[in-house]
């Protein structure tokens, strides 16, 4: 039963995760407003918050869950995972700093708005780590089939 939960709650919260991530894409375009700042760094502190929780979730399961550690720790495609994770975690630093920039900015001057040029910047950061995490769930499903056992 632990097997399950922990399984359920992984998916669910790379879900959201994706969730989040797709929120971000579509709420940063030209012409945001002040509350769209404000509503996006409030979002954007769940993208870690989820992160995070994935990590712990993820890692829990892995270590104790119905294929052990050793099932994990010798399969490639697991190690490919981690690194698409921590690849679309380096990814989102870019985005994160932005809009905690613009968040201080607008809190000082309730006129200020990102520049085109930055807006652009941090979209396609955005849309670097949604390109990327679209491999994990297939790396995912190839492991779950068995693939990238090492010898």
């Amino acid at each position: 039963m632990a097997d399950l939960a922990l399984a359920i709650a992984h998916h669910l919260l790379i879900f959201s995760l994706a969730g989040v991530l797709a929120f971000e894409i579509g709420a940063i375009r030209s012409g945001i407003t002040r509350d769209d700042m404000v509503r996006i760094a409030r979002v954007d502190l769940w993208y870690g918050i989820l992160a995070a929780a994935i990590l712990v979730v993820g890692f829990t399961r892995a270590i104790f869950a119905a294929k052990g550690w050793a099932y994990y720790s010798a399969n490639a495609l697991f190690w490919a995972k981690i690194g698409a994770f921590a690849v679309v975690g380096l990814l989102s630093i870019g985005p994160t700093l932005a809009i905690i920039g613009w968040r201080r900015a607008s809190a000082d001057n309730r006129a200020f708005s990102p520049t085109l040029s930055n807006i652009r910047t941090v979209r396609r950061f955005l849309w670097a780590e949604a390109s990327v995490f679209a491999f994990i769930p297939a790396l995912a499903a190839a492991m779950a089939r068995g693939y990238g056992l090492l010898p």
